[in-house]
């Protein structure tokens, strides 16, 4: 098996599932209880909660465990709403945000709320002006990506702080992606709420946290007890926030020696990729990227089925985000970039970290030329190409 979809999820590290263990047996207690066996575990819960702080320069009393990324974007850009109505209605984000955002903002739409979604340029990356002038007096929030899902292309998210901050308005970044593969510091770049989850990071699933700056008023989205200091009511997942504090120990340990050497990968993959097949377009920014993310366009296939000859294989890649996979429709994202559908329809996502090896990339690579070869042959917009380049 060669896995390579990583932005999708990753595999939980052995030494991950090794400090879970304990939760699930001697150490079940629920942490909210007062008696000796909690506290003991509601000690390491919080010890987890520092780690964690400490890795984007917050305050542990600033981390609000969540059950995932989508639930901590939910929180932020709603929560926001909510507690914010009386000073305005007005929101502004991307066209290429994530699902999670997008449809959040949707349903904020339909509550009466107006929201602006800014546009990128070919590379992804959205124009800081476009996003100063298009707040307003009634504007209560900003929430911009830090990095993409589907082409990696990182945004300028500490200007984006300084433009927010001028104006007095919130910032929130989804930074499911960028989390624990760039450096982010939440006061250096002026984030008042950020969104991440375990499993981009060999954590487990169903765990991640949002960042919300001390000071700033958020309702919460889910009512019932008073764990997490009141904000997210449920019961504390012991297990799941010690194996997402170990896996987060384990990935900023060796973060700078690992993105080096996927970025060796990226590169090598990228340069075969544009020499070795024609046609193919290099999709997002190659200066501001993830280390472990590269995305295709291949004209005259379809990107389905170049994903169901690499499984045919042991393969595994995307044809865009996970979220979507089921939809015939062509990424968002590779639209707003400006891709017409017939090319965006033949995209593929591939996505590794420190796991994946040189020899794999090279295996991909010649595996690809083969099934890319095999498909337009059998296409006849390929084949009327051809004839009108003769």
């Amino acid at each position: 098996m060669i896995y390579l979809d990583n932005a999708a999820t990753t595999r939980v590290k052995p030494e991950v599932v090794e400090a879970m263990i304990p939760y699930f047996g001697l150490k079940f207690a629920n942490p909210s209880s007062v008696y000796r066996i909690s506290r003991e575990v509601n000690k390491e819960v919080e010890e987890a909660r520092a780690l964690i702080a400490s890795t984007i320069g917050a305050g542990e009393n600033e981390i609000y465990f969540t059950s995932g990324g989508s639930e901590a974007d939910n929180w932020a850009i709603k929560g926001i709403a909510l507690s914010r109505k009386d000073k305005g209605k007005h929101i502004i984000t991307s066209k290429i945000e994530h699902h999670a955002v997008l449809e959040t903002m949707k349903s904020l739409e339909n509550l009466g709320y107006e929201v602006t979604y800014l546009n990128v340029d070919e590379y992804g990356i959205i124009n800081l002006d476009e996003l100063e002038n298009a707040i307003r007096e009634d504007t209560i929030l900003v929430s911009i990506m830090a990095a993409n899902n589907e082409i990696g292309s990182i945004e300028p998210y500490k200007e984006i702080g300084e433009i927010c901050k001028k104006h007095n308005v919130l910032f929130h970044t989804d930074a499911v992606q960028a989390y624990g593969n760039v450096d982010i510091n939440v006061d250096e770049c002026n984030i008042d709420l950020l969104s991440t989850s375990a499993h981009k990071l060999h954590g487990p699933k169903g765990i991640g946290f949002l960042y919300v700056r001390k000071g700033v008023m958020i309702k919460p989205l889910i009512n019932g007890g008073s764990q997490e200091r009141g904000k997210r009511a449920g019961t504390t997942n012991s297990a799941l926030i010690i194996g997402f504090a170990k896996a987060v120990e384990l990935k900023f340990k060796d973060m700078d020696k690992n993105n080096q050497y996927v970025l060796s990968l990226r590169n090598h993959l990228i340069l075969r990729v544009t020499k070795e097949i024609p046609y193919v377009k290099v999709n997002g920014s190659l200066e501001h990227r993830l280390p472990g993310n590269a995305n295709f366009s291949f004209r005259f296939i379809e990107g389905e089925g170049m994903l169901l000859r690499l499984d045919a294989i042991d393969i595994y890649a995307s044809s865009g985000s996970a979220c979507t996979s089921g939809s015939l429709d062509p990424s968002h994202v590779l639209l707003a970039i400006g891709l017409p559908h017939e090319i965006a329809h033949g995209s593929l996502r591939i996505s590794f970290n420190e796991e994946n090896t040189m020899e794999e990339i090279d295996y991909v690579v010649d595996s690809l030329k083969d099934i890319i070869k095999d498909l337009r042959s059998m296409s006849p917009l390929y084949e009327d190409f051809i004839k009108e380049r003769k």
